[in-house]
This record gives C-alpha cells, sequence and structure tokens, in this order.
C-alpha cells in the first residue's frame, strides 16, 4: 500500500494546505466550493457519480415528432423554493444554472378506505382533484379530513407565528402522535392526509413520524408555507437536471475520485491519514461531509466518545428509487393525479413498513416529452420491467429526539482533531441544510487555520 509522507504542519507555513473532502453530495459539494483557492482539495466519492442525492439520469424516449429524445431526469434532489432555500438559489445564480417553476401538488391513494371499498383518491391541485371520486362529495368522513385539515393549519400556524415551537421547554418537544391525540384531530386527517404529506417529504414510513418532535415539524411546515391557505411559495426545478451545478462545481476541483470509497481516517497531532484501498495520503484537514453513520463507520475506533454518542444516535431509513413509464401506479382516475402521488400500503403488505410515493416527473420537471415518467420510491406494486429505466439505492435520515439532541451537540465536535462534519442530517435532511452545513464547516476550517481570503473578484457569491 503507497503511503506519502507527513507534511508540515499548516501553522506558519507558506504552502496551501491539504483539505480531503469525503463525500460529493451537496454538503461536500459545498465545502468544495468555499475551499477553492483556500487550500488544496481531495475529494473522495464512493459511488459511481459526484453528488449523491443529486442523481440526474438520461432517459430517451420518443418526442411528439416520433423521433429518440434524450433528456435528464432527477431522481433524488428534484425541487427548491424562494423562502427557503435562499442560499442553494443564490449558488445556481453563481454558478449559471437555470431554474424554472416547478408544481407541488400532492394526491393521496389508500386503499380499501374509498367507496365501495376501492381505494379512496384525492388530490389538492383544484376542487375537481379534491373530489376526483364525486362519491366524496357526500362522504362525512372525507369532510371531517378537510375540516381537519382547516383546523391543524390554523393551529399549527398560531404556534409558529407565537415562536411557540421555538421555546426550549415547549409543549411542541412532545411527539406527533401525541399531539395529534391530544388536539383530537381526526383517523382520516391523520391517515388520508397529515401522514402521507410528512411521510413523503422526509422519506420516512409514517409510523417513524408519529414519534417525529412537533416543533421541529411546525417550524418546518411553517417556513415551507405548507400550513398556510395562502401566500405559499413558488416552486423551481433546474431545467435540464440538477446534475449542472454539481457538473460545474466538480470541474473545479483537480483531484476529484469516483468509485474510491474512504476505508478509514486516521487522525494525530501532524494531521489526518485517509486510507483508501490502495494507499494511504496525509492531510492537514478533513471535512467529513457523507451520513453520519458513514462517518462514524471510517472514523472507527479513532472516534472520540462524544462523536460516537452524536452521530451515531441518527437513524436512516433505505429507500428503493425506481424511474419507469409505468402510469399504472398512478391514481386510476387521472383527475387525482400530482406531482406527488403517495400511495398507502395495503392492509396485506408484507415486510418492513416503507413510505410509498410516485413522482410524476412531467409535473415537476419540463421534459421534452408527453408520455408520462415516473421516478416511484419503494413501489408496493408491481411495476412493468419492460418500463424500467433504472433503479436507485437512497438513504434518508430520521428525524427523532435522538437525531435532534445530537444536532444540538455537533458545534462543540467541529475542528477537533482537524476534522469538520457536514451534511444534511445537521438540519431539516433538505438540500439547503446540507448546502448550510457545508458552508459553515468550511468557513470554520478557514478561521481555524487563518487562511488568506480569496481576491474579492475570486470569492463568489457564497465565500
Amino acid at each position: 500500500m503507497y503511503s506519502e509522507p507527513a507534511p508540515q504542519p499548516i501553522g506558519g507555513a507558506s504552502r496551501r494546505p491539504r483539505v480531503a473532502i469525503v463525500g460529493s453530495g451537496i454538503s461536500g459539494l459545498a465545502a468544495a466550493h468555499t475551499l477553492h483557492g483556500f487550500a488544496d482539495l481531495t475529494l473522495f466519492e464512493a459511488g459511481d457519480h459526484f453528488g449523491g442525492h443529486t442523481h440526474t439520469v438520461d432517459v430517451t424516449l420518443p418526442n411528439a415528432q416520433g423521433r429518440a429524445t434524450t433528456f435528464g431526469v432527477d431522481t433524488g434532489f428534484l425541487v427548491l423554493n424562494e423562502r427557503t432555500y435562499p442560499q442553494l438559489l443564490a449558488l445556481f445564480a453563481e454558478l449559471g444554472v437555470p431554474v424554472v417553476k416547478s408544481d407541488m401538488s400532492f394526491s393521496v391513494q389508500a386503499p380499501g378506505a374509498g367507496p365501495k371499498g376501492r381505494a379512496l383518491e384525492w388530490s389538492g391541485s383544484d376542487l375537481s382533484s379534491v373530489f376526483a371520486q364525486r362519491a366524496n362529495l357526500v362522504n362525512p368522513r372525507f369532510w371531517r379530513m378537510l375540516a381537519d385539515i382547516v383546523r391543524f393549519n390554523r393551529i399549527t400556524t398560531r404556534l409558529a407565528e407565537r415562536g411557540e415551537d421555538l421555546a426550549p421547554d415547549s409543549p411542541l418537544l412532545q411527539p406527533l402522535g401525541d399531539f395529534l391525540t391530544a388536539q383530537g384531530f381526526s383517523a382520516e386527517f391523520r391517515d388520508w392526509y397529515f401522514l402521507p404529506m410528512m411521510g413523503c417529504i422526509w422519506s420516512c414510513p409514517t409510523d417513524q413520524m408519529l414519534a417525529f418532535p412537533v416543533a421541529t415539524m411546525v417550524r418546518f411546515c411553517h417556513n415551507h408555507g405548507l400550513i398556510q391557505i395562502t401566500n405559499r411559495p413558488q416552486w423551481y426545478t433546474v431545467a435540464g437536471g440538477a446534475r449542472q451545478y454539481v457538473e460545474e462545481i466538480v470541474a473545479r476541483i483537480p483531484d476529484r475520485r469516483l468509485n474510491t470509497p474512504v476505508q478509514q481516517v486516521m487522525r494525530d497531532a501532524q494531521g489526518v491519514r485517509v486510507v483508501t484501498t490502495d494507499r494511504v495520503e496525509h492531510f492537514d484537514a478533513i471535512v467529513m461531509a457523507c451520513h453520519s453513520d458513514q462517518t462514524l463507520a471510517i472514523l472507527g475506533d479513532g472516534a472520540s466518545a462524544a462523536e460516537r454518542e452524536a452521530l451515531g444516535a441518527v437513524r436512516y431509513q433505505p429507500n428503493r428509487a425506481v424511474l419507469h413509464t409505468d402510469t399504472s401506479v398512478l391514481p386510476k382516475s387521472p383527475r387525482a393525479w400530482a406531482a406527488w402521488n403517495y400511495e398507502a400500503a395495503s392492509a396485506h403488505a408484507q415486510g418492513e413498513p416503507q413510505v410509498c410515493l410516485h413522482y410524476l416527473i412531467n409535473r415537476l420537471q419540463p421534459l421534452p416529452v408527453a408520455q408520462p415518467v415516473v421516478v416511484s420510491l419503494n413501489p408496493q406494486q408491481a411495476i412493468d420491467r419492460a418500463t424500467v429505466i433504472g433503479e436507485y439505492d437512497y438513504a434518508h435520515p430520521v428525524f427523532d429526539q435522538a437525531a435532534i439532541r445530537a444536532q444540538g451537540q455537533m458545534p462543540s465536535l467541529q475542528g477537533q482533531q482537524q476534522t469538520w462534519f457536514a451534511g444534511a442530517w445537521m438540519g431539516y435532511g433538505f438540500h439547503e441544510d446540507g448546502l448550510k452545513a457545508g458552508l459553515n464547516a468550511a468557513r470554520s476550517l478557514i478561521e481555524a487555520h487563518g487562511l488568506a481570503p480569496r481576491k474579492a473578484a475570486q470569492a463568489g457569491v457564497l465565500a
């Protein structure tokens, strides 16, 4: 195994420090973008593409004229808005990445809950889609759900505007399940609207969402306009696929390595040693920009007790995404089709519970074809194999009480043993959170080592 000689310490040296970044998701890329010009960077990516959950896949289908047309489809990160993704939009503007308006409509399929024992189907796109099944016009249970949606939005908006969710002793630190019971919300509201929406947003089974802290949910939903009837934010998507921002950042990193999993990180007074399959390399500092469980495994026995406690507290939900063109998984009534289409588990579902969500990409991204393109997360129904374009594995953090506590421990760990941590799991689990974590880690590293700032012309919007 090849091993480089140990570098000299940063203090007093004229050379630029060597910094390793482990993970090329949004956090790693944000850190790399911020550190560009301050340090010599090496970006390690274990997978076969840069970008992590930003994963644009080429799809070829016939257009209206029958000609084969190839275009990009996003299978992970898809949308953002001005209200809660300001730094990500600033990054896109700096990089010249185009955004266009998107649709964030939502539908629910609940097997056995509809008229005459059939599946319940409804969508929030407009009045016609809400009553896509006309029988629900005289269904008292459906009207109970609609009334509870209005009541829930009113209650939680008032709590958020008062700031009650931010108080350290807030009663809203209780689990969601307890809150829904205490407030008297109906089973129809819980099962046909609220838990499907929450499970889809966090890509977690609905039973896990019942343990989610109310305060975190209220703040997130209020900020994203999800509990408002009016004045909701406009959502956007990247025209042509989000890989464009990944390519722009990666192109500026000369030493970037795909299919290079980091097996171990060893830290001592001289810096950091990074072990891969065929070599050991020495760096002055490292940014661990992968999932917390992956980070803990890489640090191994070298992790401190505090690192083991915080990093080990965050659990992850594995999710399987299938890219295909089989519309049979969507609601039977096209009136109920939406951008996000939730499908509840049937009473006969087997195995571990998983959230099932079908993204109708044509509603989310501008595509040059009329044929419906779907990304199904953990599909419950069999998908026609002839329509499958690709399958991809993702993992999403589970934000229970232990995870929220772990987030509060992370600031004290930053910079210890020349190690900085970054990941969307340090916020709400979304792209803006990952971006903030990467920016903060890089800025902290720059400050800790007193690195000279770049010239104003090089600094960029986010430097």
